[in-house]
């Protein structure tokens, strides 16, 4: 008792803010209100390999794990009895001042709000240190994927039994996904499945990636995230921000080398703009929404893994980025001095524009404007010896791929690798291919390791890999499997794009404006950098698949289709099971989904049968 005492009282006095304003009027904030003071009060008993009462605040886990806090009933969590206890024997802290009501209402509300944390955030002090530079890498004996003979030392290093080989209905399902974003046909499936030939799966990864409109189709998603670019929204209409779209399309459609791509938008011509020019915010904003500051923030994040979003309103208290730092990059872009900011607070000190890491190169002090500096800095970003910057995006792809980055989180590249040797080989190989995407979305696709059964994961970590993570389907890929499904395809794009001169395709999710449907299921708006989308299913998107009347629209006009293509009920089931899972019905399910139909299928019982299916996890989610 005297341990867990003593971790309490260094616990219950880290909550001591300095701030003594309504709780209502500021919610808590991890950086600004909590961080500081158990870094200052707690971090020299209670961090890096000091446990005083066996009590940890190296992460958020370590708190829960200590038993002190209660998330579901807060008021009730030992902590807060005792640090309003008036009882000497029992009150946190022991001896000194007493918390005040505000503090207590904070410290509760920090409870409340899940014991919010900076994702990537840790005490703890690693001695490793993310290398910078390519670094080569010996594989190990043996034919094969490059990918699985690095696993295999992983494996057996590590003394893991990676998962076994999936079958061939799951495979054609994911590979789908992953590649073009839409569920193979009935007659693609039968056929892959009747290939005997040991090669069939190689194949399949190059037909699909060289199916260059539904590649495109399909990837626009990942990267209208990540470059902050939509058809319709905030900036749109008042010339405060730009669409790169047309340019983004025709980049992913002709396999644009990576190195160019990033030049092209860091540098930019007028089709690109867009994303290094952010958004032109209406009315006041703070000193960190300045386009330059959004400039910093953005293009660090995106393409070399750094946050310096904390650094461009203060020194970082989740990494050792400076003000200084973030502004520096601001600088670059800015078209006259620029004043750093410090919490909305003029400094009178003006930045410099340089790079991040000196060692690879910096701007030159000739360079006097903006364009001179941009042109410079795509160089230094996708430098000869830079890493990080290929690095960054192999993690990006991997983690895609498989549910899981080699790194994570995937915007904190300074953190340790499950396998270093595995991501410095995935930089190399991209570095060494001219910077050529599909070549590593093809590596990574036609290995074992990719080809394995999923695993589940609750929560993603840098845990240890045995195979490929469940994902939950995209926004964009569940409507093009429901579309699929039954052939109702949207008929008009909304994106502004080439026609390549092909023959009119199906009209994809990605292309076309966001809906109820899509918002519900995740699709951000876009407004900031968004680099990886929630896996878990929220209540909302629960509540909008099981009671939403856009859906269900969905699946009645889905229904209507199926009935002109059916009419009997076992083709029916057949359809739609195998359409939707890429597998037939075993017996069970034939007889289940048969009483959703009766014998003589309507409008409504189609649209129930379609329902059952589409809410399978095997459905929801990439197995």
């Amino acid at each position: 008792m005297k341990h867990l005492t003593f971790a309490l009282v260094t616990l219950t006095c880290s909550l001591m803010f300095s701030k003594q304003h309504s709780h209502a009027q500021e919610p808590i904030d991890f950086a600004h209100d909590v961080l500081p003071v158990l870094r200052d009060r707690c971090a020299s008993c209670h961090s890096n390999g000091t446990y005083k009462g066996d009590f940890s605040i190296d992460i958020r886990e370590s708190i829960l794990d200590s038993g002190v806090i209660d998330l579901d009933e807060p008021a009730q969590s030992e902590l807060i009895h005792r640090i309003t206890s008036d009882d000497p024997e029992y009150q946190m802290p022991p001896t000194g001042k007493r918390l005040t009501p505000d503090q207590v209402s904070r410290f509760t509300t920090w409870i409340e709000t899940d014991l919010a944390w900076e994702e990537g955030f840790t005490f703890a002090v690693s001695t490793w240190k993310a290398p910078i530079e390519f670094r080569e890498v010996t594989l190990p004996p043996g034919d094969g994927n490059a990918i699985d003979r690095i696993l295999s030392r992983y494996f057996a290093e590590k003394n893991i039994a990676p998962s076994e080989l999936t079958n061939d209905s799951v495979l054609i399902r994911r590979a789908y996904l992953d590649l073009i974003g839409t569920l193979p046909t009935i007659a693609e499936q039968d056929a892959f499945r009747a290939d005997t030939d040991a090669a069939k799966h190689q194949r399949l990864v190059q037909t699909l990636l060289n199916r260059n409109r539904d590649y495109a189709d399909h990837w626009m998603s990942f990267w209208n995230d990540l470059l902050r670019n939509d058809y319709e929204g905030t900036g749109y209409i008042d010339g405060g921000r730009k669409q790169i779209t047309r340019w983004l399309h025709h980049s992913l459609y002709d396999n644009k080398a990576y190195d160019q791509f990033a030049r092209e938008l860091i540098d930019p011509n007028q089709d690109s703009e867009g994303f290094v020019q952010g958004i032109q915010w209406r009315g006041n904003i703070n000193a960190s929404q300045v386009r330059e500051v959004q400039f910093a923030q953005n293009v660090t994040q995106v393409f070399l893994g750094e946050n310096l979003k904390c650094a461009s309103c203060h020194d970082s208290f989740i990494n050792d980025w400076k003000l200084a730092d973030a502004y520096a990059i601001a600088a670059i872009i800015a078209e006259q001095p620029i004043e750093m900011v410090r919490c909305d607070i003029p400094t009178g000190k003006f930045a410099e524009a340089r790079f991040l890491w000196p060692e690879l190169g910096n701007i030159s002090p000739g360079a006097a404007n903006p364009a001179d500096r941009l042109r410079e800095f795509s160089l230094l970003v996708t430098g000869e010896n830079n890493g990080r910057f290929a690095r960054t995006i192999a993690n990006r792809i991997w983690q895609r791929m498989m549910g899981q980055g080699i790194v994570e989180p995937v915007d904190v590249m300074g953190n340790e690798p499950f396998d270093e040797e595995l991501i410095d080989y995935l930089a190399l190989f991209l570095k060494e291919n001219n910077y050529n995407l599909k070549a590593l979305i093809e590596l990574i696709a036609t290995s074992n390791a990719y080809r394995r059964s999923s695993v589940v994961q609750l929560e993603s970590s840098s845990v240890d890999f045995s195979g490929p993570v469940q994902r939950r389907l995209t926004a964009e890929q569940f409507l093009d499997a429901v579309w699929g499904v039954a052939g109702t395809f949207p008929e008009k794009i909304d994106a502004e794009i080439d026609d390549y001169g092909e023959p009119a395709t199906r009209v994809r999710a990605a292309l076309v404006v966001s809906d109820l449907i899509m918002r519900d299921l995740g699709r951000p708006n876009r407004e900031q950098v968004v680099t990886t989308r929630d896996e878990q299913l929220s209540s909302l998107q629960a509540i909008a698949l099981g009671n939403g009347q856009p859906f269900f629209d969905a699946l009645n006009s889905s229904a209507l289709r199926l009935l002109d293509l059916h009419a009997e009920p076992a083709q029916l089931i057949e359809h739609v099971f195998q359409s939707a899972l890429c597998r037939h019905p075993n017996e069970a399910e034939q007889l289940i989904l048969a009483g959703i139909v009766g014998p003589t299928p309507s409008v409504e019982s189609v649209s129930d049968l379609l329902w059952t299916v589409l809410m399978l996890p095997e459905f929801i989610y990439v197995q």
